[in-house]
């Protein structure tokens, strides 16, 4: 399978970056586009060159690590995968793809296609968490929660923090995830102890560094988690009625 790539190189965040042109003879239908790039990297090696900066991890799409963007769409074209899962035959033989790092301000680059992600964590550090007495972990049972809720803050839990949301939305809004934090908390037992506080901390966070929402619903088409556009909704819902309370819980 012959490719023709499109590669994003960038020496640092001060420097001017570029696209190098890379012919691929010998690419496998199954690869994934991280292992593409691994193939790219050894030839590179071999040759003398510097191989391609990029961020990976557990290659699962369970960590959030790997953040590409793949011909103008963040992960790929298969939807709802990370670009760890995204496999080539989705692409015919002579294609051209083009890869490059998750696009947003606020995600500076560091190296060619890894990006600086900090500030989802900057919002998650205004209250992403629950307070716990440290010690002994209690009996599973300990806190009564019915099924319906546990199912849905699972569904909101399963975001992975990969920032696509972000670099998908024309805005550069992180509404989507924090949204889905916003949503797993408040309905576990532990979670609601802290609902307002956390939902005025994270809120603030968000509005000062990221853009608004106006609910264009590309962060949900590209979310490798699935997490629903229902899930923006929280952050004002979740702020509004911390403001009315005046209260942590």
């Amino acid at each position: 399978m012959k490719l023709h790539l499109e590669i994003w190189r960038q020496a640092g965040p001060e420097s001017e970056g570029h696209f190098e042109s890379v012919d691929v003879d010998d690419a496998v239908e199954q690869m994934s586009i991280l292992e593409l790039l691994d193939h790219v990297n050894e030839g590179y090696i071999e040759q003398g060159k510097e191989p391609f900066a990029f961020a990976s991890d557990c290659r699962e799409g369970i960590c959030g690590t790997c953040g590409l963007t793949i011909n103008g769409r963040p992960h790929g074209p298969d939807k709802n995968k990370p670009a760890c899962q995204q496999r080539l035959f989705n692409f015919k033989d002579g294609d051209s793809i083009k890869i490059e790092p998750l696009r947003s301000a606020a995600y500076p680059v560091v190296k060619d296609m890894v990006v600086d992600r900090s500030a989802l964590d900057r919002v998650l550090e205004q209250g992403g968490f629950i307070s716990v007495m440290a010690g002994t972990a209690p009996d599973a049972d300990f806190l009564p929660m019915n099924h319906a809720d546990a199912e849905k803050a699972l569904d909101f839990a399963a975001c992975i923090g990969c920032g696509a949301c972000v670099a998908a939305c024309p805005n550069g809004a992180a509404h989507l995830f924090t949204g889905a934090k916003l949503e797993h908390l408040k309905l576990m037992p532990l979670g609601k102890q802290e609902r307002g506080k956390r939902a005025r901390k994270m809120v603030d966070n968000l509005e000062t560094t990221f853009g608004p929402c106006s609910l264009y619903g590309e962060c949900a088409d590209v979310c490798p988690a699935g997490i629903p556009l229902t899930a923006v909704a929280a952050v004002t819902k979740e702020r509004t009625r911390s403001a009315l309370r005046n209260k942590d819980k």
